[in-house]
């Protein structure tokens, strides 16, 4: 234990510690979620990020439980993401055997900007918009399950679609 004083994750050495503690367990705990090695290594990499921009936040103590939850939440959102882009591409490739090769090149560019538009989305956005339209959650279960109002949850998704409408609106 710590000899009186409360260790700072924002110290560059503590950080460092916590990383060589850590990193090789998460990545292995992610490579099983995924298999995939690259997936893997990016989504640690996300996971440090997020430690680091908010290790003011987090005490020492609860630093491991906080890693696996935002290693867990950040494979569960690229889930998610995935998802949105396979169920698209699995609904309109049905429709559009018959299509021109036009029509098939501008339905590809734009799964490729809706793909782009949804990853760019700030994360608290994202999580909303996933939960809302690939879930089918409600606003209020959205609520419960981030902890948060539901206007919250109304603002959020207010601002994912304005996003999204700036950024495809024009295909």
């Amino acid at each position: 234990m710590m000899s009186g004083r409360k260790q700072n994750i924002c110290d560059s050495k503590t950080f460092e510690v916590i990383f060589k503690t850590y990193a090789k367990d998460i990545r292995s705990f992610l490579f099983f979620k995924t298999q995939d090695i690259q997936a893997a290594e990016d989504i640690l990499q996300d996971v440090f990020v997020k430690l680091w921009n908010n290790c003011s936040n987090v005490s020492f103590d609860k630093v491991k439980s906080y890693l696996y939850s935002i290693a867990n939440n950040v494979f569960l959102n690229q889930v998610k993401h995935l998802k949105v882009v396979q169920n698209y591409k699995q609904h309109h490739k049905k429709e559009s055997t018959n299509e021109s090769p036009e029509f098939i090149l501008l339905e590809k560019e734009f799964l490729e900007k809706l793909e782009i538009t949804i990853a760019r989305l700030p994360e608290k956005q994202r999580e909303v918009f996933l939960l809302s339209r690939i879930e089918k959650k409600k606003y209020k279960e959205i609520a419960v399950q981030l902890n948060i109002s539901v206007k919250a949850v109304e603002k959020r998704m207010h601002q994912a679609l304005v996003t999204m409408r700036q950024e495809i609106g024009n295909i």
